[in-house]
């Protein structure tokens, strides 16, 4: 007995050896043939290409796309040959397991927005040398163009801190004339007792009235409608507002001899070549002299302005 039994062991130990040599290629290709099916037959019904079969029974898994189709063709050709898929299975390489990124590409990467990107690519372009450069060129540019103005600034307040220097002297001289020609006109009085007591406080009036100088800038600048205005009171025509009133006096030449808004009070004479042409923008407030005599503006006034001309 003992001896059979190691017979039957040792019998059954080449053909274990001899069965775990064969591939799983060949193995469903055993199979096809004992169904007597042909390649073509079996691709027609699994409806897979012919070159795929024929790779899966010659081992020539690199000709398929990877181990997962070569399993599942090798499953499904288990399935029509009604045989068990596992000892095939179990000769096939198995798929490799996919592995996870842990780098800045993978999952784990840091959401940016757009506005980032942006950022990082508006730094970069900034540290490029050419890019350094033409912001160099165009600062440059700017201080170019604008440096001329801030030194017409600088020119324009010397001139005018020259003018003031020039005029300040000039201011103390003519307040002296004015005041010796005041003292020469003034008539000479009789100071008795009650005119000494009267005087006093006139005298404190007058030294806390401070005399204004005119300065030449602005008697050359000053037009001649306000020279007249200011102490011209004889003329061919002389108009007084009694009211704020506008007024225009033009020759025949056409000079303007007067043109202004006068003032209440304010009185303003005219002459020039013959004949006059009068324009006065409230005739119920001004009061008009022609040559001496007054002159009547009611009738002649329209919407109350009053044009007339005098030769």
């Amino acid at each position: 007995m003992s001896e059979n039994n190691l017979s039957t062991s040792d019998l059954n130990a080449p053909e274990q050896s001899m069965s775990e040599l064969v591939s799983a290629g060949t193995m469903l290709k055993n199979a096809r043939e004992a169904e007597g099916l042909s390649i073509a037959v079996l691709a027609v019904s699994l409806k897979v290409p012919v070159k795929k079969l024929e790779a899966l029974e010659a081992d020539r898994f690199d000709l398929l796309p990877d181990n997962v189709f070569a399993r599942a063709l090798a499953a499904s050709v288990c399935r029509t040959l009604k045989i068990d898929p596992a000892p095939i299975l179990e000769r096939l390489p198995h798929p490799t397991a996919p592995r996870l990124k842990t780098d800045e590409s993978g999952i784990n990467t840091p959401f940016r927005t757009s506005g980032d990107k942006f950022n990082l690519s508006f730094l970069n372009q900034l540290s490029k040398p050419f890019v350094l450069a033409v912001l160099v060129l165009l600062v440059g540019v700017v201080v170019l163009v604008f440096l001329p103005f801030t030194q017409r600034a600088e020119i324009a307040n010397i001139l005018r801190s020259d003018v003031a220097a020039i005029n300040s002297p000039l201011q103390a001289p003519m307040s002296s004339d004015n005041d010796a020609a005041n003292e020469a006109a003034a008539p000479p009085q009789v100071i008795d007792s009650t005119v000494a007591t009267s005087a006093a406080p006139l005298a404190m009036s007058q030294a806390s009235v401070v005399p204004l100088a005119i300065l030449p800038g602005d008697v050359a600048t000053a037009s001649p409608a306000m020279v007249a205005g200011s102490g011209a009171t004889t003329g061919t025509v002389v108009l007084t507002a009694h009211r704020s009133s506008w007024v225009e006096v033009v020759d025949a030449s056409g000079v303007v001899q007067v043109r202004k808004t006068m003032k209440d009070g304010e009185t303003v004479g005219a002459s020039g070549v013959m004949p006059l042409s009068v324009v006065v923008g409230r005739a119920d407030t001004t009061e008009v002299q022609v040559r001496g005599k007054p002159f009547d503006l009611s009738r002649l006034a329209k919407d109350n302005v009053a044009r007339f001309e005098v030769k």
